[in-house]
């Protein structure tokens, strides 16, 4: 969100409330704290709150009380809720009633602020209009006005309200993730709960048990039992992303639930009836994967009861202007420079372009060329400027790059290594890892959002590569 996302924060412990509040304050949010669960709903109904992160065990009104009043209230609000060993099915049962999670003590700040970073996401897509057309807002939109967007609205529209399953496809940057979020919006289930699952975000061995939750001893590390995110979307949507990176036993299991509406928990035998809608979407080719036996073809169907596809930028450039003026408004407010006008000469140059990152690159483009201009017009220099840059970055014109895939490929074919693409991707993420781990003096979660992966999936590969830099521990480091 452009501006800080309000917490309320609800706990009774003083020592303890003023260290999650320095936590979460310092990572840019507007915190409030309240010790009494009564006092807590008196100041949800007169205040608008992004996250709610509460204490099970609180005076006035007890946690499990005000989940359900707070639910009621606001379905869309998220609830994260703190608590201890001994109260844990009450947290499973709190989170069947409408709370977004829950964080068991003690636990690690790091996860804290995770998942509050989750559960603003997840307000910010539930919450926040989402315009559509040639609005000039700075909030989030769909532009454009061509054929090609004009039909995608018609679609949206169409299949919005139909409860079947929705496939979105398109290229990486197209914004597949706002077709889904109009597709909620404008659903009937727009007040229910909405759940987003990265699938290509999760480590495999985990992927499992957040779709479906575990019981507890169900694997080693699962010292307590979790629900997973269809039993959290209950009622709701789940919006799968990046569907086609699963692995073929989990498309199984995904395909029971899309014809049988029921799930069972790793570890468990208790069949637990859902309803949900998934929406799913990828930039991968899934026919082609189908042939080569990486995707199943009857997931394949049933998940694309209707496709929706969202064209790439090149075959639209007569949006570029708007897509432009857009970004113009927008970062002119979020990074406080002075709105600027654009040259026509500098709209065409871009028109010209082929955007292979299209939308998405298309921003960053324009963001960097309002850096290079400080508020002065934006001219085709200060655009070609900035593309020379994007593309000197870009890993293809990086010579020493060139030089190492060269050197692999000689090995290759002299029979000296069978194994090169294996080789170079552990090699790339060793360094890759390390050192967002280094930039970030070992805070783990931070590294994790930087690289958009989960803090799991940093944990992992930490371990994996023996990446373990130190990291100064404070009193308000776990809790």
């Amino acid at each position: 969100m452009s501006s800080p996302a309000n917490v309320l924060l609800i706990e009774d412990d003083a020592s303890a409330a003023s260290a999650l509040r320095r936590v979460l304050a310092d990572e840019g949010y507007h915190v409030t704290v309240v010790g009494r669960g009564d006092d807590a709903l008196s100041r949800s109904e007169a205040n608008v709150f992004d996250v709610v992160v509460t204490d099970l065990r609180l005076p006035g009104l007890d946690g499990m009380e005000l989940v359900r009043r707070l639910h009621a209230a606001r379905p869309r609000l998220p609830i994260i809720l703190m608590t201890a060993h001994g109260t844990t099915d009450t947290a499973i049962e709190a989170t069947k009633q409408g709370a977004y999670d829950y964080l068991l003590k003690p636990f690690e700040m790091e996860e804290l602020i995770e998942l509050v970073a989750k559960a603003c996401a997840s307000s910010r897509f539930m919450s926040e209009p989402l315009e559509m057309g040639d609005s000039l807002t700075p909030h989030d939109a769909i532009i454009g006005n061509s054929r090609l967007m004009q039909e995608l609205y018609k679609e949206i529209g169409r299949v919005a309200a139909k409860p079947v399953t929705v496939l979105i496809r398109g290229e990486t940057g197209t914004g597949k993730e706002l077709v889904a979020r109009a597709l909620y919006q404008y659903s009937d289930r727009a007040n229910a709960p909405f759940v987003a699952v990265n699938c290509a975000a999760i480590p495999e061995t985990l992927l499992e048990s957040e779709l479906f939750g575990h019981e507890r001893g169900a694997f080693t590390g699962a010292d307590m039992r979790r629900i997973g995110r269809f039993e959290q979307a209950n009622g709701g949507t789940l919006f799968l992303d990046e569907i086609g990176d699963l692995s073929l036993s989990t498309q199984a299991k995904l395909l029971r639930v899309l014809q049988e509406k029921c799930i069972q928990r790793l570890g468990g035998k208790e069949t637990i009836s859902v309803n949900v809608r998934v929406i799913a979407a990828t930039h991968r080719d899934l026919e082609m994967a189908i042939k080569e036996k990486l995707f199943r073809e009857d997931l394949f169907y049933r998940l694309s009861v209707v496709i929706v596809a969202v064209p790439s930028l090149r075959l639209r450039p007569e949006d570029i202007p708007i897509l432009v003026k857009y970004f113009i408004q927008r970062y002119s407010v979020e990074l406080g420079i002075p709105q600027s006008s654009i040259q026509a000469e500098a709209v065409q140059l871009l028109q010209s372009q082929p955007w292979p990152g299209n939308v998405r690159e298309l921003e960053n483009v324009v963001q960097q060329t309002l850096l290079l201009a400080r508020g002065y017009v934006l001219g085709a220099d200060h655009v070609r400027q900035v593309l020379a840059r994007t593309a000197q970055s870009l890993p293809g014109t990086d010579q020493a790059l060139t030089g190492y895939v060269t050197d692999l490929l000689a090995n290759a074919q002299n029979g000296k290594d069978g194994r090169i693409y294996t080789r170079a991707i552990e090699q790339l993420e060793r360094e890759l890892f390390g050192q967002a781990i280094n930039l970030a003096h070992g805070n783990q979660a931070k590294a994790a959002r930087w690289l958009g992966v989960s803090r799991l999936t940093m944990r992992e590969k930490l371990n994996r590569f023996g990446l373990h830099p130190s990291q100064d521990k404070t009193a308000s480091d776990q809790w």
